[in-house]
Order: structure tokens, then sequence, then C-alpha cells
């Protein structure tokens, strides 16, 4: 997303980048990661939100990590087969009233042969002025926003217990992540998150996107954000809201003057459905007998 101030600089705004992974057989040796002062994770104060309490979990930390990437490794597959509508809304504010608007509404579906693809069902003209969205931020919004921790990227991270506190009905793991190591040009996550106790899957994640661009005139801005899961199919929890409400401070640069943008950017993800193919396997045998089958020929 381009500040038009500085229109003629090559960044991005990457707008809610998730890729998240934390360290589970070096928990206990690795620093403690503590977000509860940072201003920039934006804690989530919702009225379902308990105290956060201290009380040490009843199974191992480096083991609660363990299972929950192994379920979120199974969260990743179990995503790719199923279709779902996802509605993205990215705004700006002025004095509290919204001066520029981009909305769409995608259905994330498959065709007859089983291949992913989206269908764009609603997509009026956006209004955004002091925005400019770029293809690496609906690279963002297609591929990193539905923030998924696995065992793959579980290494990445330092993770430090901060408790359990009940969130709604549900008891919670609380987590703050952050990168062990940064390597250039990657982008990274720092974030609190919450994992259900009893189906070890996260259930909120409240982040920022690392590092931001804050050289004069080449920003590269991410806003905070609140991701929320729900329950599909009693089964896994899959990213249903994701809220970024930030003041981004462009500092403009080459002549031009810097300028603060009040953004808001929501996403809604609704309609899951499995996927079911009419598409069927066949073992060894059953090939054989399908291939002497005789053919039928079309009368000329």
């Amino acid at each position: 997303m381009h500040s038009p101030s500085a229109i003629f600089n090559t960044f991005r705004y990457a707008a809610c980048a998730l890729v998240l992974a934390a360290a589970t057989t070096a928990t206990a040796q690795s620093p403690a990661v503590s977000l509860s002062n940072d201003p920039q994770i934006p804690i989530p104060t919702d009225a379902g939100f308990g105290p956060l309490e201290n009380a040490q979990p009843r199974l191992p930390v480096a083991e609660i990590l363990s299972r929950m990437a192994e379920k979120e490794s199974e969260f990743r597959k179990a995503l790719n087969n199923y279709t779902y509508r996802r509605s993205v809304k990215i705004q700006t504010l002025s004095r509290g009233k919204v001066d520029g608007e981009y909305s769409q509404v995608d259905d994330i579906t498959f065709d007859a042969n089983g291949k992913r693809f989206e269908h764009t069902v609603f997509a009026p003209a956006s209004s955004l002025e002091r925005l400019i969205l770029t293809p690496e931020d609906f690279d963002d919004i297609r591929q990193r926003i539905p923030f998924v921790l696995t065992t793959e990227e579980i290494g990445l991270y330092n993770a430090s217990f901060v408790g359990q506190q009940k969130v709604d009905d549900l008891t919670c793991y609380v987590f703050d992540v952050a990168p062990k190591q940064m390597q250039k040009g990657k982008r990274y996550l720092k974030a609190r998150i919450w994992v259900d106790a009893q189906d070890m899957q996260i259930v909120i994640t409240a982040g920022k996107n690392i590092p931001d661009d804050v050289r004069s005139g080449h920003e590269n801005l991410s806003p905070p954000f609140v991701t929320y899961r729900e329950q599909i199919d009693g089964h896994y929890w899959f990213p249903v809201y994701t809220r970024a409400d930030a003041v981004l401070h462009f500092t403009g640069g080459s002549g031009y003057m810097g300028e603060d943008v009040h953004t808001r950017q929501i996403i809604k993800y609704s309609d899951y459905k499995r996927f079911r193919s009419t598409s069927r396997i066949l073992t060894d045998q059953e090939l054989i007998e399908e291939e002497k089958k005789p053919t039928t020929k079309t009368p000329k």
C-alpha cells in the first residue's frame, strides 16, 4: 500500500502478513519474550476475556507448543479442502470519518477439475486517495492473513509462556512469540497468541508484522492486528475475522511532505464448506478392470 506523497518511490504496505512460528525443544533455553507493554501489540480487552492468570499449565510448555504445531499443520491441509467467502474492506479515516474505502468480496472455490481459484463477486470502484494498494498487499491478503503456525515454522521463533486466560467458555494457554533472528528481505511476526487448552489450536492472534521499512520516502508500514478464529465442523478453528486499526506515519521524501494516515482494515471469512470431488482413486486391480472394459464408439 502506497502513500501518494511518495508515489514515485518503490515500497509496499504489508497489510497483514501472517507467518508465525514458535520454538518447542529450546523453549526453556530461549530468551524470554514479553509483549505485555509493547505499544505495537493490540492486546484484546473484549468483555469475553477473563483475567490473565500466572498458573502453570498441566503439560510441559514444549509439549504444548509441539502439539499445537501438529494441529496447525493439520489445519493448513484442511483449509486447502474448504471453499469459503472472503470479504475485504480497507478504509482511511479523517477526524473519525471515513474518507476513502476499498472493498472486495471473493469466493474461494474449486473448478470442475478440483483446481482452486478465486471468483470476485463484488468489487466497487475504490475511493482511496491517501493510500494506494499494491500487488504485494493482495498477495498478503490471499496468502498470509489466514494465519497458521506449523511444525515446519515453529523453530524460527522464541516463545514465552505468559499464563492462562479464559476467553468466553475456552481455557487458553497464552504465549508471546518473536523471531529468533531476522534475515534480510523476509517478513516476520511478533505476537501474542491464545491456544485452546483442549483442542491445542490457536484461536486468537494479536500481532504486528516486522520489520517496517522506515526510510524516508520508502516506508513499508504494517498496522497491528487481531485475528479471531471459530470452530468449523466441530473440529478445526478457522479464521473468521481480522481487524487492524492504526495511524501509519509516512514521513514522505524527495520533496514530499509526510502524512499520518489513519487506516482501518477488516477481513471476514464466512460460508466455509468442505469441498467434495466426484472423482475417486482406483486400486491397481480396479484400474486393470477399467482398461479391460470395451469402449463404445460414436456412430458416424
